[in-house]
């Protein structure tokens, strides 16, 4: 498992804690920064996942 895949998905548990804090506080600014955060991660998640499928194609004894 790549470093990325682990790093997005903290970064996504990270934003959707901090969108619901916003939601709740009722403050925009970091409700938009959770949310960005989060899609930040996901991103990061599926950069890890494809280098993990590059990785296992390179060498499909793993």
């Amino acid at each position: 498992m790549d470093k990325d895949r682990v790093e997005g998905t903290a970064h996504q548990v990270k934003g959707a804690v901090k969108e619901a804090a916003g939601k709740v506080m009722g403050d925009a600014k970091t409700q938009a920064s959770g949310a960005a955060e989060k899609t930040a991660g996901k991103v990061q998640n599926a950069v890890g996942g494809a280098k993990d499928a590059a990785r296992d194609a390179a060498d499909p004894k793993r």
